[in-house]
């Protein structure tokens, strides 16, 4: 194959396994819970013997998938990998002694691995006597995984809380009327949203009174893609008939009632279940309860241009009885959607993030 850049071949090369991690589509129900990885194996002189990537839990990982192509041709080279091989035998073996019975001379990988199960294996190549260089474009590789870093760090999943305002803060009129306080435009980006994660979460409240389905759905309101698992969380008993236990309306996609209050309890018992993103669309009570345990990573806001002057708040009491202590997000971004159809209002939609303070509201 081609050399890259003969006089530094392996920047080149951890671009294109960044392109080839990429490959698999965005993080979704498809991918977790494992990261998207790409890797490049060069020559001495620095072309490209072969090339991989991970496409899903269950499948090679993308060293296992360029060795396999290059065969006998991976002996003495460099492989170049956008995440720290893996050191542990899961669905598939260490990736880590797939390379040493390659015997591969060289190992640069981007980001280090920040599974403690999976960590471990620059350490076991080195052991090896294969030379290892690790930060090659690693903040690249972290953006291309930023939710599953975040979650493989925390040890628990990363969680995106959404939901749709008035101007007045406002998510339903005095009469309990929600429908629609966001427009089509917002409501179709909330399902583009709803399919970069792995489980959807509402409040049992939520599923008795509003029934939602808790799908992905084109703008045919067809359901589309792999679905992701859909949570109900709370106490309260349900009726077998609701439309989150409805397989049937999901393309399959499983269902599952958690019977806890505690935020953590849920987290926790979904991190088991190998999940790995969270989208909440709760009321305000569940909303209330993850930002007091300080366990939402992400802010999702549809902010739509009228007025209502009484309704539900759009979270409930925080505990907050002035301004000094208000729970401020930053900013990450704002966007105005165009209306989807004629009749339809523009929307503002906020993406924010917790200040590191607010994420960790327990322990002060």
């Amino acid at each position: 194959m081609k050399c890259l850049d003969q006089r530094d071949p392996e920047p080149g090369a951890m671009r294109r396994a960044l392109e080839l991690a990429a490959a698999i589509g965005a993080p979704g129900p498809a991918t977790y819970p494992n990261p998207r990885v790409g890797c490049v194996l060069l020559r001495s002189d620095g072309s490209m013997i072969a090339e991989g990537f991970h496409r899903g839990p269950g499948t090679p990982h993308a060293e296992v998938d360029a060795l396999a192509k290059a065969g006998e041709g991976a002996r003495g080279a460099t492989a170049v990998v956008t995440l720290e091989p893996c050191n542990h035998t899961g669905r598939t073996g260490p990736c880590s002694q797939a390379l040493i019975e390659a015997v591969v001379a060289r190992v640069v990988y981007a980001q280090a691995d920040p599974n403690p199960v999976a960590a471990g294996g620059a350490d076991t190549l080195k052991q090896a006597g294969i030379e290892v260089e690790q930060g090659l474009y690693a903040a690249e590789s972290r953006a291309l995984n930023r939710v599953w870093t975040h979650a493989a760090e925390l040890q628990r999943p990363y969680v995106t809380w959404k939901f749709a305002t008035t101007l007045d803060g406002r998510s339903a009129a005095a009469d309990g009327t929600s429908r629609w306080v966001s427009s089509r435009a917002a409501r179709l980006d909330t399902h583009k949203l709803r399919a970069l994660s792995d489980t959807m979460l509402v409040g049992t409240n939520t599923v008795a009174v509003d029934d939602p389905a808790l799908t992905v759905r084109d703008q045919e309101d067809r359901p589309v893609g792999v679905q992701p698992l859909r949570v109900a969380m709370g106490e309260r008993n349900l009726p077998a008939e609701s439309k989150i236990f409805d397989s049937g309306l999901s393309s399959g996609a499983p269902s599952l009632h958690l019977r806890t209050r505690d935020p953590h309890e849920a987290l926790a018992s979904l991190w088991e279940r190998e999940r790995r993103h969270v989208f909440l669309e709760g009321g305000p009570t569940l909303a209330a309860a993850f930002l007091e345990a300080g366990v939402v990573d992400e802010i999702v806001v549809y902010v739509a241009p009228f007025l209502l002057g009484a309704g539900r708040s759009a979270v409930a009491d925080l505990g907050i009885t002035t301004i000094a202590d208000a729970f401020r997000p930053r900013v990450r971004s704002v966007d105005v959607l165009a209306p989807a159809t004629e009749g339809d209002e523009p929307n503002v939609r906020l993406i924010l993030e917790p200040a590191p303070q607010a994420q960790n509201r327990e322990d002060r």
